[in-house]
């Protein structure tokens, strides 16, 4: 890998997968980074009563073998850490030597994680229309701001990143390729829209990145390829790998299911280092490695 080319970063999306145990949201933090050896640990935070109806906060779990409490507000409330709480989070990520971040859903969200000023903070697939909270972050913010796009037309897309190139902020924001599912079977993965997002916002933004919610690391290598054959190509930077992070996948919850356990995203961390030092074409035409080869084996007729 040429030395100007900045490392693909491995973001373990924790989510609400600690179950609502900030004990377990630790360990977590601390086999991603060492077990794992994931780039980012990240998490979610949601101020329900803002960003449900009181109809859907009073109603049961759609699902409820995979509830947390009576109702779907109380589901939600059982899985939320408070910013104290996040703040521990933010200690325990700088103790073990991994990055924090925490997805935002709403504006009260959106102000406590600000004021923590953390290196990346995520606008899920599900707010991105939401220009309020974008327009916070922008003006209160300074680090990296990612958006998912999963359940997004083109229009919209387009849409999210003039908002920030009207505000001077588009070089702060990486846009994730994503197909919103849990899990997502192969044919819907759809990992050429990466090639696409970068052909087209590649150089608007900071990074591309790819957020997926499928079985399995097969997928990641591919869009790892992808992105980096159009970033060869002069289509910006292909930057971000994020792919949901649990110890059990049998755990009760949504998200298990879609999720990798601590040896699966081992290998997905080993997996993209290792292929990424093999994306390049050849620095001359007989490598060293290949001179020793040539001198006893190169017939010379």
């Amino acid at each position: 890998m040429s030395n100007a080319r900045q490392k693909v970063q491995v973001i373990a999306e924790i989510g609400c997968n600690h179950k609502g145990d900030l004990d377990i949201a630790k360990e977590m933090i601390r086999v991603a980074a060492h077990v794992c050896k994931a780039d980012v640990a990240k998490f979610q935070k949601r101020y329900n009563r803002e960003l449900l109806p009181p109809d859907q906060y009073d109603a049961p779990h759609p699902v409820p073998e995979n509830s947390y409490g009576p109702t779907y507000g109380a589901h939600r409330e059982f899985l939320e850490f408070d910013t104290e709480q996040h703040r521990e989070l933010i200690a325990e990520c700088r103790a073990n030597g991994i990055a924090y971040s925490t997805s935002v859903w709403d504006l009260t969200s959106a102000k406590e994680m600000a004021a923590l000023e953390p290196p990346l903070l995520k606008i899920p697939s599900a707010t991105n229309q939401h220009y309020g909270l974008q327009e916070y972050l922008c003006a209160h913010y300074g680090g990296e701001i990612h958006v998912s796009t999963g359940m997004s037309t083109r229009a919209e897309i387009e849409g999210v990143v003039k908002f920030y190139e009207e505000r001077g902020r588009a070089k702060d924001v990486v846009i994730y390729a994503c197909t919103s599912g849990y899990p997502v079977a192969f044919e819907d993965v759809c990992l050429f829209e990466i090639g696409r997002m970068m052909e087209a916002f590649g150089e608007r933004v900071k990074g591309i990145g790819f957020s997926g919610h499928h079985l399995g690391i097969a997928a990641d290598i591919a869009a790892l390829a992808i992105g980096r054959m159009k970033e060869a190509e002069g289509h910006g930077r292909f930057s971000h790998i994020e792919r949901h992070f649990t110890l059990d996948r049998t755990w009760k919850g949504t998200d298990h299911a879609a999720s990798l356990e601590p040896d699966g995203f081992r290998r997905l961390c080993r997996d993209v280092a290792n292929v990424d030092l093999s994306l390049a074409g050849k620095r001359e035409e007989i490598l060293p490695v290949e001179a020793v080869q040539r001198a006893k084996l190169k017939w010379r007729g």
